[in-house]
């Protein structure tokens, strides 16, 4: 395991740590070795729920967001620089406040996630940053002053709102309104009944519209790995038929079997495994129906999803193929027939 650019840093006596009690880690993962730091009490900041459970597993204390009013408690705080730039100065922020007067801030991250520019916003705003660069990234620190400058409630950030009022968290996706494949999947599915999921349900928009527009819907379940992501869905849909459960999809285990599954799957542009995850949400919706059950999922249309599709559903269509996007129905799940 190549170490983290922290424990380089430690050994080559670049990073001093002097009186560090405890530390708080933003954006935390389970695969880091924190035992560097030598603090006595450690708090991990992850909302990204399969992180979060190896965390936990792991023996860590882990909660999914840093508790609200904690200020001037921390004499380390380390931030994991995120895919999403305002999700990474909202953390460099959250653990500014956190951090004791004279208590060291941490930031790490490759280049690929733009640790340079960050490095550059966080030196025009801060006097004494040092720098560490190693194996394609960056590890940079300073002492927190007394007074913060301004920029750093700007970094904080907030919710954006969609033109139909829907709440987006900082960093969230599709924080602009929803996307045209969501928009697609709610305006050709067809009629649902029963008990319903959503698999990656986000901050809401798919499970609030269908919801409004079908009332034979018994329950439906929103089921995502992004703590920000369902609370936001929490505040954007009243309809007592919801249910919300901050999980993995592929590996939730519901209290009963489902009528129908709708699924807009994760995708990054560019991003290794965003198919294999896709395929994953596939397969956990063939074991989540009822064997008279069917999924119905939305996708970029250049995805080759039609080969898991045939693993784990005996039929299926195609309802809808526009504006770069695929719909598919299926049903007769294989997974409930190999459970019978």
């Amino acid at each position: 395991m190549t170490p983290d650019r922290w424990i380089s840093a430690i050994e080559q006596n670049v990073l001093h740590l002097s009186g560090a009690r405890n530390l708080v880690v933003l954006g935390a993962q389970a695969d880091m070795q924190l035992t560097a730091f030598g603090a006595d009490d450690l708090l991990a900041v992850q909302g990204f729920y399969p992180e979060y459970t190896l965390l936990e597993a792991g023996g860590l204390r882990v909660v999914p967001a840093l508790p609200e009013g904690v200020a001037e408690a921390y004499d380390l705080a380390l931030v994991i620089a995120h895919k999403s730039k305002p999700v990474t100065f909202a953390r460099i922020a959250q653990a500014l406040m956190a951090l004791r007067k004279g208590g060291l801030l941490m930031v790490d991250g490759p280049k690929t996630l733009g640790i340079e520019s960050i490095l550059r916003a966080v030196r025009s705003a801060f006097d004494g940053v040092e720098v560490f660069s190693k194996s394609h990234g960056k590890l940079l620190w300073l002492t927190r002053p007394d007074n913060l400058p301004g920029v750093c409630e700007g970094w904080l950030g907030n919710p954006t709102q969609t033109e139909d009022g829907h709440i987006v968290p900082v960093g969230g996706f599709s924080s602009d309104g929803p996307d045209q494949g969501s928009e697609i999947l709610i305006a050709l599915a067809p009629k649902l009944k029963g008990r319903v999921a959503d698999l990656g349900a986000g901050w809401g928009y798919i499970a609030a519209h269908i919801l409004a527009e079908q009332g034979a819907i018994e329950t439906l379940d929103l089921i995502e790995a992004d703590h920000a992501a369902i609370e936001a869905a929490r505040q954007n849909i009243t309809d007592a038929r919801a249910r919300f459960f901050w999980a993995d999809a592929t590996g939730f285990k519901p209290e009963a079997l489902y009528d129908a599954v709708l699924c807009n799957p994760p995708f990054i542009q560019g991003a290794q495994g965003s198919c294999l995850r896709a395929k994953a949400f596939i397969s956990a919706a063939s074991r989540l129906l009822k064997p008279s059950g069917q999924f119905v999922m939305v996708a970029n249309r250049h995805l080759p999803y039609e080969e898991a599709l045939k693993t784990h559903f005996s039929t299926g269509r195609m309802l809808a193929e526009m504006h770069g996007y695929k719909l598919y129905q299926a049903s007769k799940p294989k997974t409930a027939r190999q459970a019978r």
